[in-house]
C-alpha cells in the first residue's frame, strides 16, 4: 500500500460548491479583518516601543572625573547685565567671585534687564553657586533679583525623544517675577547621579535633581544685605541607572498569531450562532420547528 503524506493534513478542504455564503458572514469577515488590522498595528507600535528599566545602585557613575558640569540659563528682567555675576563656592574651599568663563550676558528691556547663561564645573561635594552683584565694582541702588529660570541642568542633556520619568529640569520656566524685588531667593537642590544607557550601548550621564525654595529679606549688622539667587546643592549617594531594552521578535510573532487565531475563532463562533439562530427563526416562520 502506497504511503500518502496527505493523511497528515489537518486543514481538510471543503469543495467550494458545498459552501454557502451569507450576508451576515460577509459582514463578520470584513469586520474581523478590520479588527485584526487594528490589533496588528497596535501590537507593532507596542513592539517598536523601547522599554526603559530603572535600577538603583550605590556608586559614582562618572568615576573618571571629580567634576560635574552645570548649565544655567536665567533672565533677570529688572537688573542690568553689568551688575550680574556668578559666584561659586563649596566645602573643598573653592570660593570664586565673578566667574566669567563660558558665560554670556544679553541685555533685554532696553538694557534694564539681562539674560544670563553660563556653563561651568563644580566639585562633587556640597556647595553653592549664586547669581548676585557681588563681583560688580558698582552696586545698584535697588538690586531687583526677580527672575525666570529657563534651564538648570546638571551633567549631560538627556537625548531628545527620550521619554523617561524623572526630574531632569524641574526648574524649567520657574517664574519669580512676582516676588519681592529686594528678596533673596534660595533654592536647595538634591542632585541624583543618573546613567542612561540606550539599546545600542551608548551611555550618557543626565543627572537629575529635586528642589525646595524659599525667599527672604536678609539683614546684616549694618542694615540690609544685597539680595542674590542662591542654588545650594548636595549629591545623593544613590545612582539611578536607566537601561533601554527592546522586546524580542518572537513575542511579536506570538501576539500576531494570537490575534489572527483568536479573531478567526471568535468570529467563527459568532457567525455559527447567528446562522443557527437565523435557521431556527426561518423554521418557526414556516412552522417546521419540531
Amino acid at each position: 500500500m502506497q504511503f500518502d503524506i496527505r493523511r497528515f493534513d489537518i486543514y481538510r478542504k471543503v469543495p467550494k460548491d458545498l459552501t454557502q455564503p451569507t450576508l451576515t458572514g460577509a459582514i463578520i469577515s470584513i469586520s474581523s479583518c478590520l479588527f485584526m488590522l487594528f490589533l496588528f498595528i497596535s501590537e507593532l507600535k507596542e513592539y517598536l516601543t523601547v522599554d526603559v528599566h530603572s535600577v538603583l545602585t550605590v556608586d559614582d557613575p562618572v568615576k573618571h572625573s571629580e567634576k560635574l558640569p552645570v548649565f544655567i540659563n536665567i533672565t533677570l528682567p529688572n537688573l542690568a547685565c553689568h551688575y550680574v555675576g556668578l559666584d561659586i563656592q563649596d566645602d573643598m574651599g573653592r570660593h570664586e567671585v565673578g566667574f566669567r568663563d563660558n558665560t554670556i550676558k544679553e541685555a533685554i528691556n532696553e538694557e534694564k534687564g539681562c539674560r544670563f547663561e553660563s556653563h561651568f564645573l563644580i566639585n562633587k561635594v556640597p556647595g553653592n553657586f549664586h547669581i548676585s552683584t557681588h563681583s560688580s565694582h558698582q552696586q545698584p541702588e535697588e538690586p531687583d533679583m526677580t527672575h525666570i529660570i529657563h534651564k538648570l541642568r546638571f551633567g549631560m542633556d538627556l537625548e531628545s525623544g527620550k521619554d523617561v520619568e524623572g526630574s531632569f529640569n524641574p526648574l524649567k520656566d520657574v517664574d519669580r517675577t512676582g516676588a519681592n524685588a529686594l528678596a533673596t531667593h534660595d533654592y536647595i537642590l538634591r542632585v541624583v547621579p543618573t546613567v542612561y544607557e540606550d539599546k545600542r550601548g551608548n551611555i550618557r550621564y543626565p543627572f537629575q535633581y529635586t528642589y525646595s525654595y524659599r525667599d527672604m529679606m536678609q539683614m546684616g549688622h549694618g542694615g540690609r544685605m544685597m539680595p542674590a539667587i542662591w542654588f545650594r546643592y548636595e549629591l545623593s549617594p544613590i545612582t539611578v541607572r536607566y537601561v533601554e531594552k527592546s522586546k524580542p521578535f518572537y513575542t511579536f510573532l506570538v501576539m500576531v498569531c494570537a490575534i489572527i487565531g483568536g479573531t478567526f475563532t471568535v468570529a467563527g463562533i459568532i457567525d455559527s450562532l447567528i446562522f443557527s439562530a437565523a435557521e431556527i427563526v426561518k423554521k418557526l416562520e414556516i412552522g417546521k420547528l419540531s
